[in-house]
């Protein structure tokens, strides 16, 4: 575990929030780990930003 840290996304989720949103599952599938990889890396950026204390409103 990574205090402070983002690691990832429950996947099961984002898929089935996908689903539910009607986006097709491959689409969900091939999409979810670039945006994932992406908002990770930003999330911690900003939790770094700010000394572990969460993202700025």
């Amino acid at each position: 575990m990574l205090p402070g840290a983002v690691i990832g996304w429950d996947m099961s989720t984002a898929l089935a929030l996908g689903d539910a949103l009607g986006v097709p599952p491959a689409a969900a599938a091939e999409l979810l780990p670039v945006i994932e990889a992406v908002m990770v890396r930003k999330l911690n950026e900003e939790l770094a930003a700010n000394g572990g204390s969460g993202v700025r409103s």
